[in-house]
């Protein structure tokens, strides 16, 4: 049986393909763990390899820093020759990063069947380089690992295919429920040796480009961080890319009170997250686990492709000064509502790194490929837009996309043609 291919190369990947890399391991699933080297910076990824107890690559493909153009390129193309070496059944790979579209893009140019997992996310923002790379890798994904019901239905509105899709939950639940013990633990020396209080503490990330490379943008949050600190500790685990972009803007006397730190181990950073007041971020990891954890979050952003996160202690706050005061304020004011949720988690159960590794041994065993249809018979899909009054049940707000019982990746011969049925109702936005 022919191996599966696990891609990862940043911290966030690395966190999330642990419970997938666990639980093929149970199944006795053979795989080669290829690391792009994305993230070179030891505390960016080395460390997390020990606490997550994640294998030892067996290829680091070493490809480091450089433009968006640069890094997708000479991943794609050291994958290219992975690929052809290792002859793998499946390619995976996690989340929308320059590793994840350069594994889409390889494995597809070798057809090879490509598996992407946390498939379907949109944040609608084609200004952000994530989101070109989301909608490219699931163009080219055989399986799609859908977080959530929200995402599946993005990918079902873009014409996916019903067949491949899969709703598994997000394996940062599974990460989370793993590791909270012990992270809680390791927080609380933290804590100690840094003369924090428990809830007594926001906790701050910023590394997205929109907001570092933006002067503007970047001002304006620094002086937010600035006026927090003057009413509470303020504790910033400082991404390399911000501090160098803090640095040359010269922005460190807008938030003197703010304690800097380097980055940090997963259970630390954990634990810090898990006693914080409220953390504020532009990170969509961060938001995903403080929405798991129910610690109330302030995300530095306009959009998100979580939306999930936004039922359950998340607000959007984008980068005016006076919004984030206004909403970190409203946010330690709605605390103990927001610890106190006891609704099932948006994001999963738990459950997620098992329902993948399943996926994939079934797709191994019944030999999934990138097979060449045959069209003659079927070579029209037919599209049909609905108005409300010829859907009676359709409720006020909801949206439907509906496919034949065949999928539309495989239409036996005698049905004369494709269909895909779009219903929208009349309240609801046309993406």
């Amino acid at each position: 049986m022919k191996p599966v291919l696990l891609v990862a190369g940043t911290r966030p990947e690395a966190i999330k393909v642990a419970p997938i890399i666990e639980h093929l391991r149970r199944l006795s699933v053979d795989f080669i763990f290829v690391w792009s080297g994305q993230h070179y910076n030891y505390e960016m990824g080395r460390t997390f390899f020990e606490q997550l107890g994640l294998p030892e690559p067996d290829e680091n493909l070493n490809v480091r820093s450089g433009t968006h153009s640069e890094q997708t390129a000479r991943a794609m193309v050291k994958l290219e020759k992975t690929i052809h070496h290792c002859q793998p059944s499946i390619v995976v790979s996690e989340g929308d990063t320059n590793t994840a579209v350069a594994a889409a893009m390889a494995s597809a140019k070798c057809r090879v069947p490509f598996a992407h997992v946390e498939a379907g996310l949109r944040s609608w923002n084609m200004a952000m380089p994530e989101e070109i790379n989301r909608k490219v890798i699931d163009s080219a994904s055989s399986l799609h690992f859908a977080p959530t019901r929200l995402a599946a239905l993005n990918l079902l509105f873009e014409g996916i295919s019903p067949k491949g899709l899969h709703v598994t939950g997000n394996t940062i639940v599974d990460v989370v429920n793993k590791h909270k013990d012990i992270a809680g633990q390791a927080g609380e020396e933290l804590l100690n040796k840094m003369s924090l209080e428990k809830r007594r503490y926001l906790l701050v990330t910023i590394h997205r480009a929109e907001n570092t490379d933006n002067a503007s943008r970047l001002r304006n949050i620094a002086r937010a961080l600035g006026e927090l600190s003057k009413e509470f500790r303020v504790v910033f685990p400082v991404h390399p890319r911000t501090r160098l972009r803090v640095a040359k803007l010269g922005l460190h006397r807008l938030w003197k009170g703010v304690k800097r730190l380097t980055p940090l181990g997963y259970w630390e950073f954990l634990g810090l997250l898990i006693n914080c007041l409220t953390v504020i971020t532009d990170s969509g990891g961060v938001t995903e686990e403080a929405c798991t954890l129910r610690v109330p979050c302030v995300t530095l952003r306009y959009n998100t492709e979580r939306p999930e996160t936004l039922m359950r202690g998340n607000v959007l706050a984008g980068d005016k000064t006076r919004t984030i005061l206004s909403l970190v304020r409203s946010q330690i004011r709605r605390s103990a509502k927001i610890a106190s949720d006891s609704s099932a988690n948006p994001l999963g159960d738990g459950d997620a790194g098992q329902r993948i590794a399943a996926t994939l041994r079934n797709s191994i065993e019944t030999d999934l490929r990138i097979v060449e249809p045959d069209l003659r018979k079927t070579p029209f899909v037919i599209y049909r837009l609905l108005r409300e009054r010829q859907v009676p049940h359709l409720r006020r707000y909801e949206s439907l996309v509906a496919f034949d019982k065949f999928g539309l990746s495989h239409v036996p011969g005698e049905v004369k043609c494709r269909t895909s049925l779009l219903i929208r109702s009349k309240n609801s936005r046309l993406r």
